[in-house]
């Protein structure tokens, strides 16, 4: 048992020094966890719905009138109030881990304004998170609140990656690493892809799994907005096969090329997802299952963007940040 202490007493230790004593490896791994916990919550919060678990607190910021813990209430299932009460308890871990990328950012010796800037965007957000989401436990899940909801956690995906991509790179002028009409190439797939997710939630605010049977649906026809998230996944995958080529065929660095292939199989994986939820009668497993692979497109997406550009080595630094590198113009 006292080896077992100390153990634990090491490792806390340790823990307490990536996070007030941080390096570029530990600011790094700690911008990783933000994407990862932001991903999770996400998808957790798609659990939540799906398990008909909405309105498993009926109350904000108290999970029942009178109780910050799950207690009886009315005809509430203890299972759904669980669910619901768990994946708030998510949103700490999530701000925790806000926190310690921006005390890292803060301490990190030289620092670095712009990942202090991309740092602060993670507590800010999960802050605006939060409060989002007791409007949508207020409005019983108008599916407007719900999509919003969605939508923003998307946005702080995109800033804990673009946190965690700085944090790997120096701060020299960006450099293009594939031609300019390839990289415009690539923020149009990105753009598409934001819009599919958008489509995303349209037909899911319009489908079945609404979260509570309390919840109201938007009143479009369900065979017409499935139709044009469809098109869309058309879109997306055209352009990201488009990319695929350019790459290969203009003999781009090894890594964008495996990045450009890796985002195609997920989003052919996540078709097949979808298509065989659509004609199983969208079983709620497979709804949270398309969630994770909506939420793994989007950042492998930016991973594929990212990529696309260096900004040199963490130990270079720029003579001139105002510079503009003439390969960028």
């Amino acid at each position: 048992m006292k080896h077992l202490l100390d153990q634990i007493g090491r490792n806390a230790v340790k823990l307490w020094h990536t996070v007030w004593s941080p390096t570029p490896v530990t600011m790094r791994r700690w911008a990783l966890a933000a994407v990862v916990v932001n991903a999770g919550i996400t998808v957790s919060g798609a659990a939540v719905r799906v398990t008909k678990s909405g309105l498993g607190c009926p109350t904000w910021p108290r999970c029942t009138p009178g109780s910050f813990i799950p207690a009886a209430h009315g005809e509430t299932a203890p299972i759904n109030m669980a669910i619901e009460f768990g994946n708030r308890m998510l949103t700490f871990l999530v701000l925790a881990v806000a926190l310690v990328c921006l005390i890292n950012a803060m301490r990190l010796l030289p620092r670095r304004r712009d990942l202090v800037r991309l740092a602060w965007i993670q507590p800010v957000g999960v802050a605006a998170q939060a409060l989002w989401g007791g409007l949508v436990v207020r409005s019983l899940l108008n599916p407007v609140t719900v999509s919003v909801h969605f939508l923003i956690s998307t946005g702080l995906i995109a800033a804990a990656y673009a946190l965690y991509a700085r944090s790997r790179e120096g701060d020299a002028p960006p450099r293009r690493l594939v031609h300019r009409d390839i990289r415009t190439l690539g923020f149009a797939l990105t753009a598409a892809v934001f819009v599919l997710l958008i489509a995303g939630v349209v037909v899911t605010g319009t489908g079945p799994h609404s979260g509570d049977q309390m919840a109201s649906r938007f009143q479009f026809d369900i065979e017409s907005v499935v139709r044009i998230h469809t098109d869309f996944v058309y879109i997306v995958v055209g352009l990201t096969f488009a990319l695929l080529f350019a790459v290969h065929v203009t003999d781009a660095p090894g890594y964008v090329r495996r990045a450009a292939l890796v985002l195609l199989i997920v989003e052919l994986a996540q078709g097949g997802v979808g298509y065989v939820q659509y004609f199983l009668g969208v079983p709620a497993a497979l709804v949270d299952l398309h969630v994770l692979g909506s939420t793994l497109v989007w950042i492998c997406t930016l991973r594929v963007v990212f990529m696309m550009r260096s900004r040199g080595p963490l130990d270079t630094t720029a003579t001139n940040r105002d510079e503009l590198d003439t390969v960028n113009a």
